[in-house]
Formats: C-alpha cells, structure tokens, sequence
C-alpha cells in the first residue's frame, strides 16, 4: 500500500477513536483502536526491520517499534498515534520530495518521441520512431519533437533544446545544421536526414541514462543508515538512564519518542535525488548517487586532449602564401575550388573563408584525385590543391617546404601560391574550466592521450597542465589511471571517443563529453555531459560538493535536534505527545534542508 493511502487509512483510525474519546466518552474503546492500529502497523514494522538486519542494515527501524511499544506499554495511546501518523506521514513527505526532485526528469521521459513523418515515394507516412532507418527523409512540423538524430536538408526554424541541454536560449537551425532528437521545434517545418536511428539517437541514450541514474542508491545513504546503530544505542542508554533516576517508565517512552533516526533515512537519499536533478536541468547527466560523493571529494582531473579540451575538428590555423601573395586572394581562391568537395579539410577551409566574408566563386569543373586531392577550374585558373607530394608532381619540390603539420598545399597555373595549416584548436573554455576545477580542490590534473606527444605537449602547456602523457594504447590510459596514489584518489577522468571507453570505465568518476562523443564512452561513463561545453566538468564539481554539503548537514541536524531533545526529555519535561510532534518536525525540516540541494547556489 502506498505510504499516501496508509496516512489516509491511519487518518480515518485516529478520526474513530477520537469520536470515541470525546464523543461517545468510550475511553477504552479510543485506547483499544490506538492500541490495535498501533499493534499491527508496529509488527509490520518489526517485520520489515528483520529483513533490513539479515542485509547488515541495522538500527533503522528499531528505535521507531521501540517507541510505539513503550508508549502503548505505559498508555500513552495518543501519543503512539501521534507518532504513527508523524512516521508515515514522513515517508508521505517523503514522497513528495522525491517527486519533486525528479520533476525534470519525469518531464523528459514522459515527452519521449513516439512517431516520425516519413518521406516515402514522394509523400508523408506517419512511422513509429522505432521504423525510421538511416538516409530517410523526415519532416518535423512547427511545435513537434524531432524524433531521431538528423541534418537539416531543408528550411530554417528555431529549435528548443532545453530539455536536453538545460540551454533555455532557442537555437537558429538551417540546413546542414544537426537535429537532436528530443528537442522542440519552432514555427517552421523542418526536413532533416536521418543520421541515426531511434535506439542510437541522442534522446534514448539519454533516457536510458536517467533510468539507470534512478535506480542506484548512493554509498553516503547507506552510510547515513550505518549511523542508525550508534544513534540507536545512545537513545536507549539516554532513556535508561532516564528510567532509572525517575523510577518511571513513562520517562523511557518520553525519550524514545524523539529518537527516531528518520533524518538518517530520509534527509540524504532527499539531497543527493536532489543535486542529480539540479545537474540534469544543467545538461549533466550523473548516473548514480553514489558518482556525486565521489566526484565532491575528487583529487585528480585526467583529460583526454582530442575532442576533450579541443574542439575535436580541423580548423584554419594559419594561410602562407608565397612572397608577393595576398592571403586572403589565397584563401578565396582553394575555398572556391572546394565548395564541392566532401573532404573535411576543404569544409574546414569553406568554413573559414566565410568567416572572413570572403566572396566565394563556384568552380567551372571540379575533379577529385582519391587520397591525394582537387584540381578545379576557378574564374579561368587551374587551381590545383592537396598533399605535397601531389602539389609537387609538377614542380620543383626542394622549392616548396613541406611543415610536420596538417596542411594542404596549393599551386595556380602551374605556379606554387602557398600552403594552408589546420590545427585542432583548443577549446576557449578549456582554461576557464582547469582553474575551477583546481578552486574546487581538484589540484593533480593530467593529460592522457593517444596523439602525438609533441602535439599534447603544446596544448598542456596552453593550458596550464604540466603532467603530459602523449601516444597511448587505450591500455596505458588505463595504466596511468591505476597507478595513481591513494592521496591523488578519486580520480576524474574526461574524455569522448571509443578509445576512452576503458579507462572512463575504471576510473573512480568517467565523465563522457556526450555532445558529439561515441555511443560507447557515454555509456562507459558516470557522467555524461549533453552540451558541447567543457566548463560543464567544473559545473558537475561544483554541483556535486554543494549537494554533499547539504546531505551532511541535514544528518548532522537531526542528529544534534534528537539528541538535544532527548536529553530534554529525560526531565520529563515534555509530555509524550508534545515529544512525538517535535520529532517528526525535525524530520520536516531535515527533509526540507536536502530539498535544498536541488536549487542551491554559492559555495560556502
């Protein structure tokens, strides 16, 4: 029965015996109802607590049947109602909070996609999203989800990825742009290409994701329940003792009355559900409880380099024309004869020539050479453009210097023009994100990598990391992970290709760049990162020892309350129904200060 219908059904009990008490003045018949409800729930109780104790769960339960018992033993029935009521009526609020915390979560399941308008022989079938194939043609109308993975091949519109991303900005969509499935369009119809399928799309990895991050209890609950037993024992001596100096046994009731442990139970699992919500709604997907106490106490941050803290892509670093050569005619003229080139260096060129504003002229004729490059007709030239050794065929090679860097060398007429250098560039936000990292007490950061070490060398020295390990087998990633000292644990590790699925594996936290990563590393992961923003890193960090900060400090809340009211109680001060109200409002307030995890902001 749910813990709502069982405070409804408890609710209804205490109602009949009150009218039986006040109304029919039936004293005995109001003790015997308490006495009955209180029996059976308290035994169902005690049964449950017998499974937890043959699981080594010890001490959570006990001091709640202890103090139902004691209070019906010495016939204070109101106040074993009272604390019946409080005690489900915990576990109600419970509810709740849980709820809430996973209202964004919630949200994102429940507005999975379900069909696609499928481009078949020239008209429009609806199809569920399990049917749609890769290359098919699907059009997402104004105000539906796009279904699966895709480039826009036609229209321009605004797209809402907030769901995904926690990016609350729409974003400009056009063709040749990227469709995430998921997310919302806006007042066009937009036709995209198929990229992939439903079970490899953005949106269903991320489903997937989220319910295994709900299943998974974290190590700090169950270790807010191992300081059940302790708590439980100083109850019972406090109580003793209590009993013994006033020769009363009232006064053992009245002191277990406000030691129940619900804030251990309640207050951690309430905060870590919490901070996992607030990191989703960041665009951080963190696939258990337990990955948030580690990444609040990490010691070592390793990065992957390419597509980590790089962008991943080649991109115009530097144009060297020949003495006499304007770069930007240079330019101009190999972004020209590449317009229609499918290469990725002559899309990276395109790219960069219009973020000049550079007027582009379409090439006459166009001849790819397979693995060596073009030779295109442009406004009347030849222009000849691709490896040295293809450039070189014609001319003079001791004239044309070749650079240990990506660059595709050009000649027009005949006659050598210059070269362009392609780099992959480092991430801006890269800096930014290690100097976080390091405030938070991340302080032992690496590179670990399989490009060439010279390469990894100059992007450390970019941005500030000096322990460099270039040229690794997925293996000796690994390696370097496992050898790490107990003082540099836990250990982060940041990486996006297929390669880092192993060592995103044993590392203590794997946070996977998900944006643009493989399949693999998301699901090797811990952590997945759903925006293409490194600073997220820093953000997860960030979110993870705020949400921990208030986990401890709404156990060690309850604690100090109980404790302090049992102490009061032991005067026999406060009368056992007042003392089982006060205890059951340190479980609103312990519940209520977890809550906080899932909005908090600032470091203290």
């Amino acid at each position: 029965m749910a813990h709502k219908q069982k405070l409804m059904l408890l609710g209804g009990v205490a109602v009949l015996a009150m009218i039986c008490e006040w109304g029919l003045h039936q004293a005995l018949w109001a003790q015997a109802i308490n006495t009955i409800a209180g029996g059976i729930i308290a035994l169902s109780m005690l049964i449950e607590m017998v499974k937890k104790m043959r699981t080594g769960d010890y001490g959570v339960d006990l001091l709640a049947v202890t103090a139902i018992v004691a209070t019906l033993a010495v016939g204070e029935y109101w106040a074993a109602m009272v604390i019946l009521l409080m005690l489900i009526g915990g576990d109600t609020l419970e509810d709740y909070a849980n709820a809430r915390a996973h209202s964004e979560l919630k949200t994102l399941l429940d507005n999975s996609p379900r069909t696609g308008h499928v481009r078949l022989d020239g008209e429009l079938v609806d199809q569920p999203v399990e049917a749609i194939q890769v290359d098919q043609e699907v059009v997402v109308r104004p105000g539906e989800l796009v279904p699966v993975d895709g480039i826009v091949v036609q229209g321009n519109s605004t797209v809402n990825e907030s769901s995904l991303t926690g990016e609350s900005k729409p974003l400009d969509k056009g063709p040749g742009d990227e469709l995430l499935s998921g997310s919302l369009n806006g007042d066009v119809s937009l036709t995209m290409r198929v990229e992939r399928t439903a079970q490899d799309s953005q949106y269903q990895q991320l489903v997937e994701l989220i319910r295994q991050a709900d299943q998974t209890p974290a190590d700090f609950v169950r270790l807010a329940d191992r300081y059940a037993l302790p708590f439980t024992i100083v109850a019972y001596i406090i109580a003793g003792i209590a009993w013994w100096v006033a020769q009363d046994p009232v006064r053992f009731a009245q002191v277990l009355v406000v030691a129940s442990p619900c804030p251990l139970i309640l207050a951690a699992p309430v905060a870590f559900v919490s901070g996992m919500s607030r990191s989703s709604h960041a665009g951080v997907v963190v696939k258990t409880g337990a990955v948030i106490e580690k990444m609040a106490t990490a010691q070592t941050a390793a990065f992957d380099k390419t597509g980590t803290l790089t962008r991943g892509n080649l991109a115009v670093s530097q144009v060297v024309p020949v003495s006499g050569r304007d770069p930007h005619e240079l330019l101009a003229l190999v972004a020209s004869a590449e317009q229609t080139s499918g290469h990725v260096l002559a899309q990276s060129i395109v790219t960069r020539a219009k973020e000049e504003g550079l007027t582009l002229t379409d090439p006459t004729t166009m001849n790819e050479v397979t693995a060596k490059g073009i030779i295109a007709t442009v406004a009347g030239h030849e222009v000849k453009v691709g490896k040295h050794a293809f450039i070189v065929e014609e001319l003079d090679a001791s004239q044309i210097l070749q650079v240990p860097i990506t660059a595709v060398y050009v000649a027009v007429d005949g006659a050598y023009w210059g070269r362009i250098e392609l780099e992959d560039q480092l991430r801006p936000e890269a800096g930014e994100t290690l100097n976080r990292l390091r405030k938070a007490g991340v302080s032992h950061q690496m590179i670990v990598t399989g490009d060439q070490q010279k390469i990894a060398d100059q992007i450390a020295q970019a941005v500030g990391i000096d322990e460099v390990y270039g040229d690794l087998l997925p293996k000796d990633k690994v390696s370097h992970l496992n050898d790490l000292r107990p003082d540099q644990r836990p250990s982060i590790m940041v990486g996006d290709g297929v390669n880092d699925a192993p060592v995103l594996k044993v590392a203590d936290i794997g946070i996977a760049m998900g944006a643009h990563g493989s399949t693999a590393a998301s699901e090797s992961a811990d952590v997945v990162i759903l925006t293409d923003n490194l600073q997220k890193v820093a953000e997860a960090v960030e979110i993870a020892q705020d949400t921990l900060r208030i986990a401890k400090q709404a156990v060690w809340i309850g604690i100090a309350v109980c404790t302090a009211l049992m102490l009061i109680c032991s005067t026999g001060w406060v009368p056992t129904i007042i003392g089982a109200m006060l205890q059951e409002v340190v479980d609103t307030v312990c519940i209520l200060w977890g809550l906080r995890a899932k909005s908090a902001h600032g470091r203290n």
